[in-house]
Formats: C-alpha cells, structure tokens, sequence
C-alpha cells in the first residue's frame, strides 16, 4: 500500500471552530440537518470531555501504526487526529506515547475509528479520545498509508481540515465550509431549545407546546379511563 501525505491543507477558520465549541455534539448535528455524526460505536474513554478542533486525518493498514508517527509531524495547536483503516481493526494502535507528544504540539485530541489502549493514563493526563473499542492489542510499523486525505468512518466523510466536535454523546464532523454557517445555526437552535426549557418550567406540555395532540387523534391514538379501557377486555 503506497500513499501521500499532504503537508498544508485547508482548514476551517480557528473563530468558527471555537464558536462550535460552545456547542454540544447534538445540537450541532441537529441544527445542520441531522447530518455528521459517527456511529454510536465511537465511545469517549473519558467522561465530561468537549473538544473542538480541525481535523489531520489518517488511513492506515489495520494492526499498523506507522502513519500515525507520521501523522504527529503534520498536527499543531487546534488540531484533532482522526484515525482509520483499509479495513476493519480493533488493535490498540494509540497509547500513551502518542498522547504525550500530540499534547505536547497543541493536539486537543484523537478520535480512532480502531482500537486504542492507555486508557487510564490518557485520562489521567486529561488527553480527550474517541475510539471505537478498547485493545491492549500491540501493533507494527511496516506498511505505508497516507496522512490528510479524505477518509471516511460510518459513512461520513472527513476531509483534512474539517471540524471536529466531540463530546459524551460521540462524534460530528462539520465540513470545513460551513463552520460558520453550523454555528450559526446552533445557537439558534440553543436559543429556541431555552424558551422551551422555559415553558417546561412553568408547567407546559410538549404535547401543547410541539401541537402533538392533532398528530396522536390523526394516528388514532384515543384516550380512555381506566375503567373503559379494562372494560373491553384490551
């Protein structure tokens, strides 16, 4: 397996990736249309954890770790490594090491679509991963792959650049180009989300304030004491 690894790719702007960092994964998702999200399988090691940050992203051959160590030289303040292979893999090909050095280049933190292990000591460091399993799996550093190209994880594709948000709830990308438009959106969104909390407060119903009340009687859905209700033997 040959590869690239490409050294200046675009990114989204550093103001629009920290407005999005107000944020919650959810919220985000939703407000772009429920779009971005990885698949539930990708699981915080930690808990309480929100980054934020633009995407380097990795393809590498599963049980290989080697474009990971190539990886770190193209990762800077801001930056969130994502991690994939050519095909399934749960080996723990991120640790502790790589932890330390990516904290040390501003890396805010790692979202593998693979295994990873540490994981106490990643916690213990406050170095925020994803990952779709646990391993204390070793692996090798023989085969090529690349670094900052587009990869693709549950079916969303991650361009280099990217934004990454990542919090209990799992893992949205944003496309780079619309950053600002999704941040936009996501305070609206928090904004219309605060008046319900509100109305909920003061007693109202989500079936008064969303007018589900029409959407039950047009499903037939039918209200009936207790009494009717074990009347007809149901």
């Amino acid at each position: 397996m040959s590869g690239v690894i490409v050294t200046d790719p675009p990114k989204a702007e550093a103001k629009d990736v920290e407005a999005l960092a107000g944020y919650g994964v959810a919220t985000v998702s939703e407000a772009m249309g429920r779009t971005g999200l990885l698949g539930p399988e990708i699981r915080p090691v930690q808990q309480g954890v929100r980054v934020a940050g633009t995407a380097v992203t990795v393809l590498s051959w599963p049980g290989d770790n080697l474009m990971i160590h190539a990886a770190v030289e193209q990762c800077g303040e801001g930056d969130i490594l994502v991690v994939t292979t050519t095909s399934p893999c749960t080996d723990g090909l991120f640790g502790e090491l790589f932890a330390t050095a990516l904290k040390q280049r501003g890396v805010r933190g790692v979202v593998l679509n693979t295994g990873i292990r540490d994981t106490q000591e990643l916690r213990d460091m406050g170095f925020a991963a994803w990952s779709r399993a646990v391993s204390a799996q070793g692996t090798v550093k023989a085969t090529g792959g690349s670094v900052n190209v587009p990869i693709a994880i549950d079916g969303q594709v991650i361009r280099p650049g990217d934004v990454i948000l990542a919090d209990d709830d799992g893992v949205v990308v944003v496309p780079r180009e619309r950053a600002r438009e999704a941040a936009e959106r996501s305070e609206a969104r928090e904004a219309k989300e605060a008046a319900t909390r509100t109305a909920f407060l003061d007693g109202q119903l989500g079936l008064d304030r969303y007018g589900l009340r029409d959407s039950l009687k047009r499903l037939g859905v039918e209200y009936r004491t207790h009494e009717e209700y074990a009347g007809d033997g149901s």
